[in-house]
């Protein structure tokens, strides 16, 4: 379905896709949100070039002629708020990330000034819901929520954005697809958490992903409370953590067009 009919469908389709710009944030246990441009692989500004030159930050511009449309590009942050520093735009191809650059995109996603505040209602709703009744009530326990929910987060992010990527060489930043109907590019965005390429280009199982968030939740054990350390808790997080990380990608993917077509905006 061509994007420009998705925008005359009902008011829902809608509202579930800009919905989805909160699960990354919005989850009861207080994880860390999955991640999302490389400042350093994404041009700040300006339209690719149609020779296919490298822009100044390393990227080749995507290659068009006259009868093609140049890709919508991603942005740093959606919305002016979310970060989406792992998105790569459609068309281009930077080089691998260096060891420097991955620690950089998991810093960027662990303590941008964001992550403060969805990290805050993440585990005031949490402290609502009495997700963990060990953790107490009032101010003491919102602040037991939140350094555990700002725990989980960062250690996700350094987990699967660089510690894992640098041992298995794959890159884990999302290259966006930006064509084909909506259908192909939604299945394309949540496959990328089974699938990424590695340092040479080529397709590889996501270990980087599937065994950080694992990794990440097994470290959590050591600091929520006992009635947490179940193996259904853990198994239901884990999932949780995975389906969040595929919906912020089905996000990423679609965001330029729902800003262009719905919001009639840059994106």
């Amino acid at each position: 379905m061509p994007f420009a009919k998705l925008w005359r469908a009902p008011a829902g389709v809608l509202g579930l896709l800009t919905i989805l710009l909160f699960v990354p944030h919005a989850t009861a246990f207080g994880q860390e949100e999955a991640s999302p441009a490389n400042q350093l692989a994404l041009a700040d500004s300006s339209t690719p070039d149609s020779s296919g030159a490298s822009n100044a930050s390393g990227e080749s511009a995507p290659v068009t002629t006259k009868n093609e449309s140049v890709p919508l590009r991603q942005p740093k942050r959606i919305l002016g708020v979310m970060p989406n520093f792992r998105a790569v735009s459609a068309g281009t191809i930077p080089p691998p990330p260096t060891m420097k650059q991955s620690f950089k995109i998991a810093t960027q996603n662990s303590f941008d000034y964001s992550s403060y505040l969805f990290v805050g209602v993440t585990s005031a709703l949490a402290l609502s819901g009495d997700k963990h009744p060990q953790l107490g009530e009032g101010l003491a326990g919102f602040g037991r929520y939140y350094w555990r929910g700002f725990a989980d987060k960062t250690v996700g992010n350094y987990m699967v954005i660089f510690a894992l990527p640098t041992i298995f060489h794959q890159d884990e930043r999302y290259y966006a697809l930006g064509k084909g109907n909506v259908w192909k590019r939604l299945g394309y965005a949540v496959s990328r958490v089974a699938i990424t390429p590695n340092y040479q280009g080529r397709n590889s199982f996501n270990a980087s992903e599937l065994l950080g968030r694992g990794i990440a939740q097994g470290i959590s054990l050591s600091y929520y409370p006992s009635q947490s350390r179940t193996g259904g808790e853990i198994a239901t997080k884990y999932a949780y953590a995975i389906m969040r990380d595929a919906l912020t990608n089905a996000f990423r993917e679609v965001w330029p067009d729902i800003a262009v077509h719905a919001l009639h905006r840059h994106p």
